[in-house]
């Protein structure tokens, strides 16, 4: 199993910047791809930004040129860079990783819990 464990969500004023961090843990083989997500109130779970074990990143077009996705150098570690942030961006922020349990395994799609974001006019 992998745990993935969100922090650095917050309240910010429109124009700001946040930053994101997602720790995974657990038992696992290896972890592929990461990647950010995002739900507001009363909307689906939209994708945010990913990047691959290899460092290839996709973004919404809605956050092009303004969130910057990125792995840490610490062990399956993944990163939101958020800046210029709209009231529009507000809403449950979710980590996401794709991993293989074992050497050959199918790969699986593991969820944090999520941190609330939170940009005001």
């Amino acid at each position: 199993q992998v745990q993935l464990v969100e922090s650095g969500g917050g309240l910010v004023q429109a124009g700001g910047s946040l930053r994101l961090s997602c720790a995974a843990s657990g038992t696992f083989f290896r972890i592929n791809d990461m990647g950010w997500y995002r739900q507001a109130p009363g909307k689906q779970r939209e994708l945010v930004a990913t990047i691959t074990s290899g460092g290839s990143t996709n973004y919404a077009d809605s956050v092009k040129g303004r969130f910057t996705i990125s792995r840490g150098n610490a062990e399956h570690t993944v990163y939101l860079q958020m800046n210029s942030l709209k009231p529009e961006d507000t809403a449950v922020y979710y980590c996401n990783a794709i991993a293989e349990r074992y050497y050959g395994s199918p790969t699986y799609s593991y969820w944090g819990q999520g941190t609330q974001v939170t940009v005001s006019s």
